[in-house]
C-alpha cells in the first residue's frame, strides 16, 4: 500500500533503498556535519533560513547523529527511531516498509465512538496493547486512545515528557510494532487515537535550544518554562508534518492534542486543522480532539471535532466524592446547576463565569453544538494520576451513585471515554511515574510533587506528605500495573458486565440516532439531582434522569412516558417511590416520536 503524499521536509527521508536526504533546521549553527555510526563524518550543505541538507548513500537503517559545530553530537530533532533510547543514534526508517494487512480501513464515523485511554507502557509496550484488543472491541470500546508515545528519557514515563515527537519509544516496541498495533485494532474495527504534546518538551535531553533557539520564546512562560514559538513557520511545520506523518504513514485514525491552552498562537491550531483535512483522502474518518481549559467551543467549528470535557468530570467527581479543593472548588457550590447546564450547554464555564484564582471570564458559548463535540468521563490519566496517591473512583465513592454516574457516562449522546481498568471496577492506583536520568531532576520532581500537596489541608501532615510514591522509583511504576486477573473476581465481574451491558444498549439504542441530535435542556430536581433530554435525529427524544443524593426527589408528570431502557438499580425495590426518583438511581427513558404528544 503507498502511503499518501505529504511534503516532508524534516528529518531523514528515504530517496531510494541505498540514498536518504538528511535534513535539519539550525538557524543559529554555522556548521553541521552528519555522523555515520562507525562511518564517515559528512558536511552538510548550508542553505537559506538556517537550514542544513545533504544526500548521502546510505539507506534504511543506517544509524547516523548531527555534529553542531564540531562542538556537541545530537539526535535527529525529528528521527524516527531511537533503537538505543533517546541519548542514542538516530535510525533511518524507510515508511513503506510495512505491509498493512487491512489497506482498505477507513475509519469509522464520530458519532460511534467509545473511546479506551490507555498507557501503552503499562501494558507491555505495543505488543501488550495488541493483547486487549479483542477483549475491547467485544466490550463495546470503538476506539483505544494511546497516551503519548514520542521518545523520552529513561524507559518510564506518561509520555508527556517526550523529547522526539516523531519517534515512537523504543521501550514500547519498533515503528513496525506500532503499526502492527494498528493494523490489528483495523482488523477488529477499532480506531486508534494518539495524544499528542505540542505545547512543550521535556526536561531532559532536548537540544534545540543550542541550535535553534528561534523555537522558544523568552518572552512567555508556560508551566514548563519557556513557550513553543509558534511564530516562526519552520516551528509551526514541524509539528504539522508530525501530525500528518502519524496520520498518514502510521494510519492513526484522529489525534488528541494535549493542552492547546498553553500553545500562545491560536492560528497554528487552525493551520495544522487545515493541512491535515486537505490530505485526507475523501470518506476517510481522521478525527482531531483537544484538550483546552479555555474552553475555545469556536475552534470546535474549525476541523476539531470535538473536546475532552473537564467540565462535566469535575462537577461529577465532586457529587460522588463531595471533594472541594483545588479546581473542585470552582464546582463543589450549585453542582446540580452546573451539571445541568453541562448536559444541555456542553461547556459549565462559558465566558459568563471567573474560575478561582483566574481575573478574567474563561470559555465561549456553546450551546450551539451538538453533544458529540464534548468528549466526558468519569476518569481519565490526568484525573486519577495527579491525585496524591493515584486511587480510583471506585475507591472514593458510593457504589449505587458511582453505578448511576456510570449509566449517563455511557448513555448520553455525548462521546464517553474510559480510562483502563474502569472497566472492571480496579481498585490498582494510576500513580505519576518517570525514569529521569539525572539524580538532580528526579530529586527535584519528587520535592516538587511533594511540595504540591502540601498546600491542601489533608497533607498539612508532614508524615503523610512523606508518603507520597517517588515518582522516580520503579515500584511506583509496577503498582500502577493493571491486574487483569482481578477481573475473574465477581464484583469485578459485576462492573464489567455493567459496561458491556450499557455499550450494548448505546451501540443498539443511541447511536444509530445520534447523527442529528441536540439537546432539549435539563433541569434541577434537587440539591444533586437532574433530568436532561436530547432530541435524536430520527425525532426520538433520549431523557436521563440522575439523582446523586440520599434522598429520593420528586419528578413532575411531564417526565413520566417513554421506553425505560436501563434503571442503575433495580425497579421493584423502589415501588414505594412512585413519581419520585430514587436516591443514588439513574433512569434512562427513549420517548418514540408518536409518545410525544
Amino acid at each position: 500500500m503507498s502511503i499518501p503524499s505529504y511534503n516532508r521536509r524534516f528529518g531523514a527521508q528515504p530517496i531510494d533503498a541505498q540514498n536518504t536526504r538528511f535534513t535539519l533546521w539550525a538557524p543559529d549553527a554555522e556548521r553541521v556535519d552528519l555522523e555515520i555510526l562507525y562511518g564517515n563524518r559528512l558536511p552538510m550543505r548550508k542553505e537559506r533560513d538556517g537550514w542544513f541538507v545533504l544526500e548521502a548513500p546510505h539507506g534504511a537503517g543506517t544509524q547516523y547523529r548531527f555534529r553542531i559545530d564540531d562542538e556537541i553530537s545530537v539526535p535527529d530533532p525529528a528521527s524516527r527511531s531511537q533503537v538505543a533510547g533517546l541519548h542514542g543514534p538516530s535510525m533511518v526508517v524507510d515508511p513503506q516498509s510495512y505491509q498493512w494487512r487491512h489497506p482498505h480501513w477507513r475509519g469509522r464515523p464520530w458519532h460511534e465512538t467509545v473511546v479506551y485511554e490507555l498507557h501503552a507502557g503499562l501494558l507491555g509496550g505495543f505488543h501488550g496493547v495488541e493483547a486487549q484488543l479483542a477483549e475491547l472491541a467485544e466490550l463495546g470500546v470503538t476506539a483505544i486512545e494511546l497516551m503519548p508515545i514520542g521518545e523520552f528519557s529513561g524507559t518510564r514515563n506518561w509520555g508527556y515528557d517526550g523529547v522526539l515527537p516523531f519517534a515512537p519509544e523504543s521501550v514500547y516496541g519498533s515503528p513496525d510494532d506500532l503499526k502492527h498495533l494498528i493494523d490489528t485494532a483495523h482488523g477488529h474495527g477499532l480506531m486508534v487515537f494518539l495524544d499528542v504534546v505540542y505545547n512543550h518538551f521535556g526536561p531532559e535531553g532536548n537540544h534545540l535550544g543550542r541550535y535553534a533557539k528561534a523555537f522558544f520564546r523568552h518572552d512567555e512562560q508556560t508551566l514548563w518554562g519557556d513557550a513553543i514559538d509558534f511564530r516562526q513557520q519552520p516551528v509551526r511545520d514541524f509539528f504539522i508534518e508530525n501530525a500528518l506523518m502519524w496520520l498518514q504513514e502510521y494510519r492513526f485514525d484522529g489525534l488528541r492534542l494535549d493542552a492547546v491552552h498553553a500553545i500562545s498562537e491560536r492560528s497554528f491550531l487552525t493551520e495544522l486543522a487545515q493541512r491535515v483535512h486537505a490530505v485526507v483522502e475523501p470518506g476517510h474518518h481522521v478525527h482531531l480532539m483537544l484538550e483546552n481549559e479555555k474552553n475555545q467551543a469556536s475552534l470546535l467549528e474549525e476541523g476539531y471535532v470535538a473536546q475532552w470535557n473537564d467540565d462535566g468530570h469535575n462537577v461529577l467527581h465532586t457529587m460522588l466524592t463531595g471533594e472541594q479543593q483545588g479546581y473542585y472548588a470552582d464546582y463543589h457550590q450549585g453542582a446540580a446547576e452546573k451539571l445541568a447546564l453541562c448536559l444541555s450547554e456542553g461547556f459549565v464555564f462559558q465566558g459568563q463565569i471567573a474560575r478561582q484564582g483566574q481575573s478574567e471570564p474563561c470559555g465561549e458559548p456553546s450551546a450551539h453544538l451538538p453533544p458529540s463535540a464534548f468528549i466526558l468521563f468519569l476518569q481519565n490519566h490526568d484525573q486519577v494520576g495527579n491525585r496524591a496517591f493515584g486511587e480510583r473512583l471506585v475507591s472514593l465513592a458510593d457504589c449505587d451513585s458511582l453505578r448511576a454516574a456510570t449509566t449517563l457516562l455511557l448513555l448520553s449522546p455525548m462521546v464517553p471515554l474510559l480510562f483502563m481498568g474502569e472497566e472492571w471496577g480496579t481498585h490498582r492506583p494510576f500513580l505519576y511515574f518517570t525514569c529521569h536520568q539525572s539524580p538532580e531532576l528526579a530529586q527535584a520532581v519528587r520535592e516538587g510533587r511533594r511540595r504540591e500537596f502540601c498546600r491542601f489541608e489533608p497533607f498539612r501532615d508532614m508524615s503523610l506528605c512523606e508518603r507520597i510514591p517517588d515518582p522516580n522509583d520503579e515500584r511506583t511504576f509496577t503498582t500502577s500495573q493493571p491486574d487483569f486477573q482481578c477481573c475473574l473476581d465477581p464484583k469485578h465481574a459485576e462492573w464489567r458486565a455493567l459496561y458491556h451491558h450499557l455499550l450494548g444498549l448505546r451501540r443498539r439504542e443511541i447511536v444509530p440516532r445520534l447523527p442529528g441530535s441536540r439537546a432539549l435542556g435539563s433541569e434541577v430536581l434537587g440539591a444533586e439531582a437532574v433530568v436532561a433530554r436530547w432530541r435524536l435525529g430520527d425525532g426520538s427524544v433520549l431523557r436521563i434522569e440522575l439523582n446523586l443524593g440520599t434522598q429520593a426527589v420528586p419528578l413532575q408528570e411531564h417526565h413520566k412516558h417513554g421506553r425505560l431502557l436501563f434503571a442503575s438499580q433495580d425497579m421493584e425495590e423502589f415501588h414505594e417511590h412512585l413519581g419520585k426518583l430514587p436516591a443514588r438511581m439513574a433512569r434512562v427513558y427513549l420517548v418514540a416520536p408518536d409518545e410525544q404528544r
